[in-house]
């Protein structure tokens, strides 16, 4: 039988296992290379001098990482570039490259900037140029780009609506795309007729190319109707700032020039490539919980959902590994990817992942031997310092003892200071990378 203590130092190694893997700059690497005089990105390979000039444009929480690795990769052969990042994860600067901190979830007038700095770049852009691309998590909000009387202020506003709604990243990205100018194929537009190799760090379920970062070098399969209905959906029509309800309406009745689809002629020397997801992550910790004698079992890399339900139940699939090794028998590693939604009711503070773990104590409340950690693989969990936290069966008592009461934080979206209190954060800083979050269930 394992300590809680045990299963805690256990939790983590698994966790940071599954980080390496995300690793975002290895990731590159393993994708990106130079040989026999040919770039060569995954499966495609693009002769040298066919290039006068390679530019590099990142994107994203883990754009740092990746842009360092594109400029190890080429070298001095590198012409520039612009990197636009979350603030406080500019880690470290690049030579010849201009790197830009920004708000993220919501858009500030810094990544506005950052958006003006990448237009300009790709406006001097031609037929011998080549653009790599860095897209990982967050470029959606990194990058806001209004499209044409859309202010800021609005982005913002809108975006801040959906997220407290309860809107899936498919929903919000679908709403960002029609209101923006880089974003649903539109950054690979203006990038035209260069050619465009588009490296992507999946943070988002399926990992599709054109929800990823808001899919600013992907074909766009949504449309303005389909932006207007997550408006209707969440009954925000008549919440949302004037200028973007009547931009998507412009739209919606062909008013308005849509976002590139599938098929359009722009796309054919635009090569886009998945080079890091959940599913991988998600492997490494399976190998890194069977060396420390739990037995593994990968539940799903696309768990969405409202995060305290979904949290209580993986609580109660873990309950019955303990009562009756169903589906998979003690000491055992379960192991979840994805990214659930918070319906924001309170004023608390929390993440969707401190949320998750406070929803699992209750659920787990005077079990024996059983541990639930989630985390986000970016290191940041809602506007807090925190990754994530960890349950166990005693988390309510100890709260107790302190006067805390967990079903009262819980409807208040108040996670934080409870679980700060029980010295049950996961705090790891900037991670480097971004592939949605991770659980990790233990039955000891």
């Amino acid at each position: 039988m394992k300590s809680t203590s045990r299963l805690r130092r256990d939790a983590i190694a698994i966790f940071r296992a599954a980080l390496a893997a995300a690793n975002a700059g290895n990731a590159v690497r393993r994708h990106l290379q130079i040989q026999s005089g040919q770039v060569k990105a995954g499966s495609v390979r693009l002769p040298l001098k066919n290039s006068d000039r390679i530019f590099l444009i990142g994107v994203g929480k883990a754009a740092i990482e990746m842009a360092a690795s594109v400029k190890q990769v080429f070298g001095a052969t590198l012409s520039g570039g612009t990197v636009v990042t979350k603030r406080g994860h500019a880690t470290r600067r690049l030579r010849g490259i201009e790197i830009i901190e920004a708000g993220h979830p919501l858009p500030d007038h810094a990544g506005v900037q950052g958006s003006i700095a990448i237009q300009q770049l790709l406006r001097e852009l031609n037929a011998r140029d080549l653009l790599i691309v860095a897209i990982s998590g967050g470029a959606s909000a990194l990058l806001p780009a209004p499209a044409e009387r859309i202010t800021l202020e609005a982005k913002q506003q809108t975006t801040d609506l959906l997220l407290k709604a309860g809107a899936t990243i498919h929903e919000l990205n679908a709403v960002r795309k029609h209101i923006s100018t880089l974003k649903g194929g539109q950054l690979a537009s203006l990038a035209y007729p260069a050619t465009v190799v588009s490296l992507i760090l999946s943070d988002v379920i399926g990992d599709q190319l054109d929800v990823i970062g808001s899919g600013p070098t992907a074909p766009d399969t949504s449309t303005f109707g389909d932006a207007l209905n997550v408006l209707r959906k969440f009954g925000l029509m008549q919440r949302v700032p004037r200028t973007v309800r009547e931009r998507l309406e412009q739209g919606a009745r062909g008013q308005i020039a849509e976002t590139p689809k599938p098929g359009d002629p722009l796309f054919k020397h635009v090569h886009n490539i998945v080079v890091g997801s959940n599913r991988l992550a998600l492997k490494a910790a399976a190998l890194e919980a069977r060396s420390r004698g739990f037995c593994p079992l990968i539940l799903s890399s696309t768990i969405e959902g409202e995060t305290r339900e979904v949290a209580r139940t993986h609580a109660q699939i873990l309950r019955e590994v303990a009562l009756s090794g169903n589906p998979v028998r003690p000491p055992a590693c379960i192991l979840s990817g994805g990214e659930t939604t918070v319906t924001v009711r309170g004023g608390g503070r929390g993440g969707r992942n401190q949320e998750f773990a406070l929803a699992a104590a209750l659920e787990l409340d005077g079990a024996q031997n059983l541990l639930v950690l989630s985390a986000g693989t970016d290191g940041t969990d809602g506007p807090t310092d925190a990754a994530g936290a960890i349950a166990t069966g005693d988390t309510i008592e100890r709260s107790r003892r302190l006067g805390l009461d967990a079903a009262r934080h819980l409807a208040a979206n108040d996670s934080y200071p409870f679980l700060d209190r029980l010295g049950d954060l996961v705090k790891t800083g900037p991670t480097g990378t971004n592939v949605m979050d991770v659980h990790v269930l233990l039955a000891g």
